[in-house]
């Protein structure tokens, strides 16, 4: 890990989970100042994923972390997201043409756009930074889009730490990576081995009912294990 790594988005959901593996990490939250220097690594990870929100923060908190970059000469890693390919049965690849369904997925893709530079994470689904695990009270409702619910590429943090890190220390990369580790589980596995209950609730209209990522290219960088639910939610607890 770079000892002259910044991460934006220091509040989030995300960041707190990542922040034990990187405690030499300059953490900055919304609003403050760059720190001095030149060189390093940028890791954006500021921006909105609630719908009712600011979702163009997504936008220009990365056009900032551009602009950083290029004022202090520092490599430049922005965290999108597997919305922005839509719904497919398929395991979508890097070279898929982006197809989101909603707002928060445009607003990654739009995100995208801007990236002259910068290298883009298409990030999977992390275990306890979404509402399957990190938000669960209680009895836990699922769509019926399966057997398992719907399915969703997924990764650890502590995994996802292991796979950044790796990334930050490799000096040519494609300009975009899924990040996520093979192959798409069923939220019903990860609510099975947290212990939470669980039921399907009524069919609704707008479900995704799967959204895989092919890490083939990620892989040939940077080895990842299977998807194993039971070690996902280890390393959510641990973290």
């Amino acid at each position: 890990m770079p000892n002259d790594l910044i991460v934006t988005g220091a509040t989030g959901r995300l960041a707190r989970l990542l922040r034990p593996h990187w405690p030499d990490a300059t953490w900055l939250a919304r609003g403050a100042p760059w720190p001095e220097g030149r060189g390093g690594t940028i890791l954006n990870l500021a921006g909105v994923t609630d719908p009712s929100g600011p979702l163009e923060d997504n936008v220009t908190t990365a056009a900032a972390a551009i602009a950083e970059g290029a004022r202090r000469g520092a490599r430049v890693f922005l965290m999108s997201s597997a919305a922005v390919y839509g719904q497919g049965m398929r395991d979508f690849h890097e070279e898929d043409a982006p197809a989101p369904l909603n707002a928060y997925g445009a607003a990654k893709a739009r995100m995208e756009a801007l990236a002259s530079g910068a290298i883009l994470l298409r990030l999977g689904n992390v275990a306890g930074a979404d509402a399957l695990l990190g938000r669960a009270a209680g009895h836990v409702t699922l769509d019926p889009a399966g057997p398992e619910g719907p399915v969703r590429s997924y990764i650890g943090p502590a995994t996802l730490a292991r796979v950044l890190g790796h990334l930050f220390a490799t000096p040519s990369l494609p300009r975009i990576l899924n990040i996520a580790e093979p192959p798409p589980i069923g939220m019903a596995a990860l609510l099975d081995a947290a212990g939470i209950d669980w039921s399907f609730g009524p069919e609704r209209a707008g479900t995704i009912p799967r959204v895989g990522l092919d890490t083939a290219r990620l892989q040939a960088i940077c080895p990842l294990p299977p998807a194993d639910p039971a070690r996902m939610v280890a390393e959510w607890r641990a973290a």
